[in-house]
């Protein structure tokens, strides 16, 4: 089990932060992702370790930007 953390900028509400959660919850291996609003913290929980350009991609697929 392994945890990430990522700033995603450009999350404003609520349904920024599903889409966020969704996109990157459709990464291979990942099994959890936590996001904060206020800091645009995002933690990803995977089975092993997620490729950086994978969340970066999941992230811009959802609107917004990996910082």
């Amino acid at each position: 089990m392994s945890t990430a953390s990522y700033t995603v900028s450009g999350m404003t509400c609520g349904h920024c932060v599903a889409s966020v959660k969704e996109e990157v919850g459709e990464i291979a291996g990942v099994t959890g992702v936590e996001v904060d609003l206020e800091s645009g913290r995002v933690d990803v929980t995977s089975e092993g370790d997620v490729d950086r350009s994978a969340v970066e991609a999941a992230v811009t697929e959802a609107g917004y930007q990996l910082v």
